[in-house]
């Protein structure tokens, strides 16, 4: 991964994929105080050669006001992350988003059962 134009392989990816997971652990929720990751709203993340990455994510609820504030700050906790020349994040409502996906920590956080 040292070189821009080297090929990647399945581990470099899945290294860098890591990588945009663990950023992504910094963004936060506004009104839950969770991060997204534990939330459960990341569906999914692409890391392609030469550094572009797109991630698939969803919301608790539709009409979020605060879409573009959690948006925006993936993309730039992401753009940090050395590898990653270009990132776009798209957001996706299936399969529907509900507390299933929350890890044992949202949840205790929360006090969901």
């Amino acid at each position: 991964m040292s070189e821009e134009n080297a090929t990647w392989t399945d581990a470099d990816i899945e290294q860098v994929k890591k990588k945009v997971m663990q950023a992504m652990e910094t963004v936060i929720d506004p009104e839950l105080g969770i991060d997204i990751v534990n939330l459960g709203l990341v569906y999914e993340v692409n890391v392609f050669n030469g550094g572009y990455c797109e991630i698939k994510i969803t919301l608790t609820t539709m009409g979020c006001p605060l879409a573009d504030v959690i948006i925006g700050d993936i993309i730039g906790v992401v753009r940090e992350i050395p590898e990653i020349n270009d990132v776009d994040v798209k957001l996706v409502w299936y399969p529907a988003w509900d507390t299933s996906r929350m890890t044992r920590y949202a949840r205790i956080a929360l006090g969901i059962r």
